[in-house]
């Protein structure tokens, strides 16, 4: 297993299920959901955290989907507002990988180490350890 951390974005970092109106916008090709979802945790003990196990040779990534069905220039939108959102709650964290790629795209494809992940498939399928959203800062201690 490769020393990396990998998080989904969307349910697992950032609320974006928490944002009023966050699928019809989907739906209509909105990126206002994305960029106005809050932080699910604390992020500066997550930057805190991230920026100790890459000093300690972890690298850092994301990989995260776009939203389904979404038009091709829907998606490089999407994009472009998650690294946004990512440079604002974790200004302090260099990622050596972020990847926002289409929904449904096999998370495994991109690696085999950490991965925190609100989706149930995503973890089952991946190649390393698999963590839900539950107690991530303490599990990140713990490395």
């Amino acid at each position: 297993m490769e020393k990396a951390i990998y998080f989904d974005m969307d349910g697992t970092i950032a609320d974006l299920y928490g944002v009023d109106g966050w699928l019809d916008d989907l739906m209509n090709e909105s990126t206002r959901p994305y960029a106005a979802a809050a932080p699910l945790l604390n992020m500066q003990q997550l930057a805190r955290r991230l920026n100790i196990l890459a000093a300690r040779g972890y690298s850092i990534n994301i990989i995260s989907w776009t939203a389904r069905g979404g038009s091709t220039e829907y998606n490089e939108r999407v994009k472009e507002v998650k690294i946004q959102w990512l440079r604002v709650h974790l200004r302090s964290v260099h990622f050596d990988n972020i990847f926002v790629v289409p929904y449904g795209t096999p998370k495994e494809n991109f690696g085999n180490g950490i991965l925190f992940d609100d989706e149930k498939h995503n973890r089952e399928t991946w190649q390393g350890v698999a963590h839900d959203v539950n107690n991530i800062l303490e599990i990140l201690k713990g490395l």
